[in-house]
């Protein structure tokens, strides 16, 4: 079983699928793959894997979200866990969130959606390299 895992937050369970199955096609079973809807299901998964011994290597974060939105999820994110590598997915996010999430998440790039698998595929194996 991996010991590492990738996170993916968004509030459409189609996005999560998708985002699951391109992320298990291109890399296999190297990595866990988590999903949560919402901000406060992440930090359920996050605190479960850090119980569990598992590196939390990537999130992967929709930016309008109900509740919390996208950067200030990332932002908290990296106030606790700074070596995580975030990256926003976003069909809406303004300039400035983008722009917020880089200055305070240390954000990793931002997809937009609607995002190719290459393109995916370009800003996993670059937080992960």
């Amino acid at each position: 079983m991996s010991r590492s895992a990738i996170l993916c937050v968004d509030d459409e369970t189609l996005i999560l699928d998708s985002l699951k199955e391109q992320l298990l096609r291109l890399f296999g079973n190297r990595y866990l793959y988590e999903t949560a809807t919402d901000a406060a299901e992440a930090w359920e998964v996050i605190d479960e894997l850090s119980r569990e011994g598992i590196d939390l290597l990537v999130i992967v974060s929709d930016w309008l979200m109900p509740g919390v939105r996208g950067d200030e999820f990332l932002a908290q994110v990296h106030r606790r866990y700074p070596s995580i590598v975030k990256v926003m997915l976003t069909g809406q996010a303004d300039a400035e969130a983008i722009e917020r999430a880089r200055r305070e998440a240390n954000l990793h790039a931002c997809l937009h959606k609607p995002w190719s698998e290459r393109e995916l595929a370009q800003v996993i194996e670059s937080a992960l390299g």
